[in-house]
């Protein structure tokens, strides 16, 4: 008898709890070729105050840290006027590898929460390759977000700001070199 009372209450509550764990975390990863050497690259991607290259961003502004870079912590003010902050989470310029994580997000700028993203440089025969992982949840964190806020335009608007910052990213590099 307990086990088919169990089994019937399992049966009544896996729907609900199907529906009810929100959403999950999206991966975006972009990558770009770069005719200039990975150090120069480096120079521009591993500055963690100055984050100018990529042209939605107007202002980067940075506050001392503890990670080994002489920042941990900055504020992103984009053209459009949004405000992001975020954290630098990770500095590895021997493996040419940054990564940072907004504490802040404007929705109306990028429609997600916490967007991680992480920046690798490599040489490949004097070319560098760069890939710009991001992983984040939509702007929505409950059930039937609104089409602003779906996994869709999460999706998108990620894609778009981490393609734009790299080709800007290559045009910089690439008339530098």
């Amino acid at each position: 008898m307990n086990r088919i009372i169990a089994a019937a209450l399992l049966t009544a509550l896996l729907p609900a709890l199907a529906i009810a764990h929100g959403p999950s975390r999206k991966k975006e990863v972009t990558t770009i070729e770069i005719d200039a050497p990975a150090d120069k690259v480096w120079e521009i991607v591993g500055n963690y105050g100055d984050m100018g290259w990529h042209p939605a961003i107007a202002k980067t502004e940075a506050t001392p840290g503890e990670l080994k870079k002489e920042v941990s912590k900055r504020k992103l003010t984009f053209k459009s006027g949004a405000v992001f902050t975020d954290t630098l989470t990770r500095y590895e310029p021997d493996k040419r590898t940054i990564a940072f994580m907004t504490n802040d997000e404007d929705h109306k700028e990028l429609p997600v929460e916490g967007y991680s993203s992480t920046i690798s440089v490599a040489d490949e025969a004097g070319k560098s390759k760069v890939e710009w992982k991001g992983a984040f949840y939509r702007g929505y964190m409950n059930n039937d977000p609104p089409p602003e806020l779906s996994d869709e335009a999460a999706m998108k608007a990620v894609a778009a700001f981490q393609k734009t910052g790299l080709d800007a990213l290559k045009a910089k590099a690439e008339a530098a070199k």
